[in-house]
């Protein structure tokens, strides 16, 4: 980007994400991860690191105001300049571009970024009503607003804007047409769960790592339909460290730097009855007469992740991401949002991601799912098993997308997981996605080989 510091991932470190870990405090779990990540880059001081960016979700679950800042303390890092970062879901992600913009700026050589949730020390009902919070609490929260009613909500308008409208416009009998529509969703979401669960059987930092069949996962207990428990990230305790440098450093302290070659942000109402209807944002690849009728945003597409990926595409030079990219990990917080994301980042056209997952391509070549995936391999999602399966300890999540899309880009992961059969062959340029709210705000990173 002209004007700017070009800015490299040189290190990262994750704690095994899981319920819970009793045995450790937020501030224990954010040292294993640092630990880890200084072993990588044994030439680095703890003098060498000039600011750090923390990120955290919510105080009510760390049960301490300024938790940053006792992170902070607990890591030996004071006096330096330190920020807290609270973005909902996206706060990991936040931090990540945090991190960079003061490397970018001139302002600081190297940042830690490292973030951290503890969400199992309220029960899980009481979580659920933190997170929701995190919505209009004026007017959604009221009105019965917990995020998997949000997001099923999503869904079906998803489902009749691009199946029942679509594939099956034929069907005259709204009835039928609905339910085979519906069914066709389930069957579709319930392979993204697969895929996920599947993955995460090779991460060893994942929570729930299962050989998840289709049986399985169209058969768990519903939760909000479509949504079942198969197709829902968990709450989750754990923490992971990022460790960012400027061009002119780098070099000193590793072998294999990544670069961050572009960043993008975006946002929306807060209340999803305040979604504007009016043209889709294009990519350079896309006709605008093909989404002439198309109600957009809405509430079945996200338009801040659209304009995330639009800015990022354009600082990264990228104008066919299907293309360009060798691997995405994005915030699957549903399988019906990783589903709705494939369309906002531009992998596929709006209406085409229940076909892009039927075709296979966002599943990995090295791995055995039990499914017929004529074009496995093409754009692999989420190879760590994404939110659904190695969790969401929400203020770490978009940092451990970021620390995996590092090991995968230095072609690490069999090091680092002691399994390679998550490694993307010959990655060179990976995405990472942070989404919080209801699509209120999102982030879009892109992460390339030097």
């Amino acid at each position: 980007m002209p004007g700017q510091r070009k800015v490299y991932a040189i290190s990262g470190g994750v704690t095994k994400f899981a319920k819970a870990h009793p045995d450790m405090d937020f501030r224990l779990m954010v040292k294993r991860a640092y630990d880890y990540a200084m072993k990588d880059v044994p030439n680095l001081k703890p003098s060498d690191i000039q600011s750090s960016r923390i990120s955290y979700f919510s105080d009510h679950f760390a049960r301490q105001l300024k938790a940053a800042s006792m992170v902070q303390d607990f890591l030996g890092l004071n006096p330096i300049d330190s920020r807290r970062i609270e973005w909902g879901g996206a706060t990991g992600g936040q931090a990540i571009q945090a991190g960079w913009e003061a490397i970018a700026s001139g302002r600081n050589d190297v940042c830690l970024v490292a973030g951290f949730e503890t969400m199992s020390h309220v029960q899980t009902w009481k979580g659920n009503e933190f997170i929701a919070l995190a919505s209009d609490t004026n007017f959604d929260y009221p009105v019965g607003g917990f995020y998997t009613g949000y997001y099923a909500l999503m869904v079906q308008r998803h489902i009749y804007e691009y199946l029942r409208r679509g594939k099956f416009a034929g069907v005259k009998d709204e009835r039928k047409a609905q339910k085979a529509a519906a069914e066709e969703a389930k069957r579709i979401m319930a392979m993204v769960s697969v895929k996920n669960h599947v993955n995460a059987l090779y991460n060893p930092y994942s929570q729930y790592p299962q050989k998840l069949s289709m049986k399985g996962a169209m058969g768990g207990e519903m939760v909000s339909f479509p949504l079942n428990r198969p197709s829902i990230c968990t709450m989750s305790d754990g923490a992971a460290v990022m460790i960012l440098a400027s061009e002119d450093v780098a070099s000193r302290y590793t072998d294999h730097p990544v670069l961050i070659s572009g960043v993008g942000c975006g946002t929306d109402t807060m209340r999803l009855a305040d979604r504007p209807h009016g043209k889709v944002p294009l990519f350079p690849w896309e006709s605008a007469d093909y989404y002439a009728n198309l109600d957009y945003p809405g509430v079945h597409s996200f338009r801040a992740g659209r304009t995330a990926a639009l800015e990022a595409y354009k600082n990264a030079g990228i104008t066919n991401p299907g293309e360009e990219l060798d691997f995405v990990e994005l915030h699957d917080a549903y399988a019906s949002s990783e589903i709705q994301t494939y369309e906002d980042i531009g992998l596929c056209r709006y209406g085409e991601g229940y076909d892009f997952v039927d075709k296979g391509y966002p599943f990995l070549e090295n791995v055995e799912y039990g499914l017929e995936l004529p074009g496995r391999g093409k754009m692999p999602v989420n190879p760590s098993g994404g939110l659904i399966a190695c969790g969401h300890p929400v203020g770490a999540t978009g940092i451990m997308q970021g620390v995996f899309a590092l090991w995968q880009l230095q072609g690490a992961i069999g090091k680092h997981f002691g399994d390679d059969r998550l490694q993307i062959r010959d990655a060179k340029r990976g995405l990472i996605h942070s989404h919080a709210g209801t699509g209120s705000s999102v982030t879009v990173t892109i992460m390339e080989r030097s």
